[in-house]
């Protein structure tokens, strides 16, 4: 398969996704012509959404980008994904200085293994800059309103996992 600079990967979890992964994904299609979306599984983090929900949100999240959007759920070397969907870019954002340590490790590992992809970090926006999974799933649980943190269906959707 032919490389191609404009096929960037942007892997995660998403469960669920939140509006600072949004604007990462806006930002990097701006750059990119097609970004694949590669969900994990994680079952290790026991997901709250099942991957099925976690990309459809993304999708409804973004609408209008959804033909230059692609997924996949993916478990091994990040580095081999890449070569077999011939992209040379791994899309990571970052919210701190925590965030860029771990990244820069496997980015570091990830260029070892395959010299020929090269990761691109984007600076979250200054409004999502505390916002991760893990807190606004926290948040729901207890009751607290995530609106503004995330898209509107994951907003409704933590409502209905967390009504008591």
């Amino acid at each position: 398969m032919t490389q191609s600079r404009s096929i960037a990967v942007y892997p995660g979890t998403f469960d669920p996704i939140t509006n600072g992964h949004v604007d990462i994904l806006q930002r990097a299609l701006a750059l990119f012509e097609t970004v694949v979306v590669t969900i994990a599984p994680n079952i290790r983090k026991n997901p709250l959404f099942s991957t099925d929900e976690r990309m459809e949100f993304i999708r409804d999240a973004l609408p209008e980008l959804g033909a230059r959007l692609e997924f996949e759920v993916f478990e091994g070397l990040l580095v081999d994904f890449c070569k077999q969907r011939g992209a040379t870019v791994i899309v990571r954002g970052l919210r701190a200085l925590a965030d860029f340590e771990y990244e820069f490790q496997f980015a570091h590992m990830n260029r070892r293994l395959a010299p020929g992809v090269d990761t691109v970090f984007f600076m979250t926006d200054e409004r999502n800059h505390y916002v991760s999974s893990s807190l606004v799933k926290e948040v729901a649980s207890l009751g607290g309103d995530v609106t503004g943190l995330v898209p509107p269906a994951v907003v409704a959707a933590l409502a209905a996992k967390y009504r008591k």
